[in-house]
């Protein structure tokens, strides 16, 4: 072999080696931890505490003077919303993948686009219809999130929606920053394909605003929704868990 051909063949080992260090950085297990009621509460006291404001809110674990019958609006704007840390209003997907080369690991999307409202009356959930627009949710990589909108066909689906078919009652100190553990049933949209659902649901009132987290287990066909695949992608689990972080306030 000759000196050249050596060359040649060690800059090619050396790319290999650099395009599989970029692949495994970009692709590897770091998945955003799952939902949890605790980090979502210390984060709207951390941001509350942070911007020194109050005017605007309610002392800890309780909700504006007049109760909390009225209606709870999606709050996009307290908290930050980024891949690595959400401390605000976000929805989004897990799934489980297995990769070459890799192994297996957990895909991430997510949005902080959410819109919609519940209404409060006698301690009662009475109703409650909330719109995320899929079109908006990224992972953390630049290469799945288009494979994430293709599977979505969100060119012609751009929405997934829940709207709550049945009356949640709310437990006694709930008023008072009581802690929420509750199922909220209700019609999930995805795809153009409506389910009824049983969404567990984690809740809690601090400083003037109902903090809600859930995740409940789907299967994506049922939804008519094929998940994405690719060479780097030797398969893929066909369900995975939809969950959410809302933020609400009252107004």
């Amino acid at each position: 072999m000759t000196t050249k051909s050596k060359a040649i063949i060690g800059v090619a080992v050396a790319a290999l080696l650099v395009i599989g260090g970029a692949v495994f950085w970009f692709l590897r297990d770091d998945a955003p931890e799952d939902v949890d009621l605790d980090t979502a509460v210390k984060s709207v006291t951390t941001t509350t505490a942070k911007n020194g404001d109050t005017s605007s809110t309610a002392a800890a674990g309780s909700a504006a003077t007049d109760g909390i019958d009225g209606t709870w609006k999606i709050d996009t704007t307290t908290g930050e919303f980024d891949f690595e840390s959400a401390t605000g209003t976000f929805a989004g997907f897990r799934i489980k993948e297995e990769l070459a080369n890799i192994g297996s690991t957990t895909a991430v999307g997510r949005t902080n686009a959410v819109t919609g409202s519940m209404t409060i009356a006698d301690n009662s959930v009475t109703a409650a219809d909330f719109t995320v627009d899929l079109t908006t949710i990224t992972t953390n990589n630049s290469m799945r999130n288009r494979r994430v909108q293709d599977a979505l066909e969100t060119g012609s689906h751009p929405d997934a929606t829940f709207t709550l078919t049945s009356p949640i009652v709310l437990p006694a100190d709930a008023a008072d920053g009581g802690e929420i553990n509750t199922t909220a049933k209700g019609d999930l949209a995805i795809h153009g394909v409506t389910k009824s659902v049983e969404f567990p649901l984690q809740a809690k009132l601090v400083n003037g605003t109902v903090v809600a987290v859930g995740s409940i287990d789907v299967t994506f066909s049922d939804f008519g929704v094929e998940v994405p695949s690719s060479q780097m992608v030797l398969s893929v689990e066909d369900h995975g868990t939809l969950e959410l972080q809302f933020l609400l306030t009252k107004g």
